[in-house]
C-alpha cells in the first residue's frame, strides 16, 4: 500500500525518514539486542538517546545554558494547570486567541488571579485578537499567548512585547516551524504530536531563574524545578517517544534545520492561501493577518460539499482533511513533515474539485 498524504492536525504526519530509522531499529537499537521501548530509562545505552535528543532541541532552537528543557507527560493540557502552578502569585494575564488559549485561561483561574486582557473569541476566533500593551500589568506574573491556534488556523504575525514579565508561550502546533528567538520568552511548551514527533512527549524550555517558584501544594510531577533537578526523570519518562522525537529531530537538521524548514513552510502555505484568495469556490476562515502557516482552514459553499470534498479527496489519498466542529468545513495541516508535494497534490484536487461543483 502506498502512503497517503496525511493532513491531520494531530497526532500528525511525521518524516518518512524517522519512521523507517525506528522500523528497523524497532527489534535491535545499536546491536543492544533489545527495542529501545525495553531500555531502562537510567541504563547508560538509553541515557546516550535522551542526552542527544535534547541536545538537538537546544541546537535548532538555539536554547542558551540558562533555560531548562524538560520532557515531560501531560500534554500541553497539563501545562495548562502546570503554568500557574509554578509561577502565579499576584497574578498574570492571558490572550484568549483559540479553544486551547482559552482553556488555558480558565484553567489559571482555579490557582490564583488571572485577567484576559485581549480576546477574540466574539468572532469565534477568525483572527488573533489586537491587544493594547499599556493594559498589560506590569507586574504579572506572567502573560500567557498560544502562538498559533490549530483549530481556527490563526497566528501571531507579531509578539506582544511584555518588558520584564515572562511571556509564557504554547508553541504545540508551530513550534520548530519558525525561527523563534527564545530569549524572549520565560517559557516555551508544546505537545510533541504535530512537529515534535509522537504523542505522549510533551517539551518544556524554562528560563532558569523562573525555577523555584512553585507553589508548595503543586503535584510533583507538575513541578519544574524538581524535574529540573531530576533531568526531567523524577518519574519514568515517555522514552520511546522521547527516542522518536530525536529521530525526527535529525530529519529536521538535515533539512536545514529550523531556518531551512522555515521558508519550505511559508512556500507550502501560499500554495493553498493564493489558490483561496483567488477562488470564488471556496472561503479562508481566517483573516488575512492572522493566518496560519501550519493549519490552513477553508470552507466550500455548503456543508454538503464540504462532506463531499473530505470523501473524495481521501479517496484520492489526501486524508484527515475534515474541519474541526467548532469551525467545520476543511482544515489542511502542513506541518514540517509534509512534503511541498502532498501540498500541490491537495492544490490540484481542489482545483479540480472546484470546476466540477461550481454551480
Amino acid at each position: 500500500m502506498n502512503r497517503v498524504y496525511n493532513f491531520a492536525a494531530g497526532p500528525s504526519a511525521m518524516p518518512a525518514e524517522a519512521l523507517e530509522t525506528a522500523a528497523r531499529e524497532m527489534l535491535n537499537y545499536n546491536n543492544t539486542g533489545m527495542s529501545v521501548m525495553e531500555m531502562s530509562h537510567r541504563s547508560g545505552m538509553y541515557l546516550e538517546i535522551f542526552n542527544e535528543t535534547e541536545s538537538l532541541v537546544r541546537e535548532l532552537m538555539h536554547i542558551p545554558e540558562d533555560y531548562a528543557v524538560l520532557f515531560l507527560q501531560g500534554g500541553a493540557t497539563g501545562q495548562f494547570a502546570a503554568i500557574p502552578l509554578n509561577l502565579l502569585a499576584s497574578g498574570a494575564d492571558y490572550i484568549d486567541s483559540g479553544n486551547f488559549a482559552h482553556g488555558a485561561y480558565v484553567e489559571a483561574q482555579k490557582y490564583g488571579p488571572v485577567r484576559c486582557v485581549a480576546s477574540s473569541r466574539d468572532d469565534n476566533y477568525t483572527h488573533i485578537p489586537e491587544w493594547n500593551a499599556a493594559e498589560f500589568n506590569p507586574a504579572a506574573d506572567y502573560l500567557y499567548i498560544t502562538t498559533n491556534n490549530t483549530i481556527f488556523g490563526t497566528r501571531y504575525a507579531a509578539l506582544p512585547e511584555t518588558g520584564s514579565v515572562p511571556l509564557v508561550a504554547d508553541m504545540s502546533s508551530n513550534i520548530l516551524s519558525e525561527v523563534y528567538d527564545v530569549r524572549r520568552f520565560g517559557v516555551i511548551y508544546a505537545g510533541a504530536q504535530k512537529n515534535i514527533g509522537p504523542a505522549g512527549v510533551t517539551l518544556v524550555i524554562v528560563r532558569r531563574d523562573l525555577l523555584g517558584r512553585a507553589r508548595k501544594d503543586c503535584p510533583k510531577v507538575m513541578n519544574w524545578t524538581l524535574m529540573a533537578d531530576n533531568g526531567s526523570m523524577l518519574n519514568t519518562p515517555p522514552t520511546y517517544a522521547i527516542y522518536m522525537a530525536g529521530l525526527c529531530m535529525k530529519w529536521l537538521k538535515a533539512q536545514g534545520g529550523v531556518e531551512g524548514i522555515e521558508p519550505v513552510n511559508i512556500e507550502k502555505a501560499s500554495i493553498l492561501y493564493n489558490l483561496l484568495d483567488d477562488s470564488a469556490f471556496y472561503r479562508p476562515t481566517a483573516a488575512p493577518g492572522s493566518r496560519s502557516r501550519m493549519n490552513v482552514t477553508f470552507t466550500t459553499p455548503s456543508p454538503e460539499l464540504d462532506a463531499k470534498f473530505v470523501k473524495e479527496a481521501a479517496a484520492a489519498g489526501l486524508v484527515n482533511l475534515k474541519g474541526h466542529r467548532l469551525v467545520g468545513g476543511i482544515r489542511a495541516s502542513i506541518y514540517n513533515a509534509m512534503p511541498i508535494e502532498g501540498v500541490r497534490a491537495l492544490a490540484a484536487f481542489m482545483k479540480k474539485f472546484e470546476m466540477e461543483n461550481l454551480r
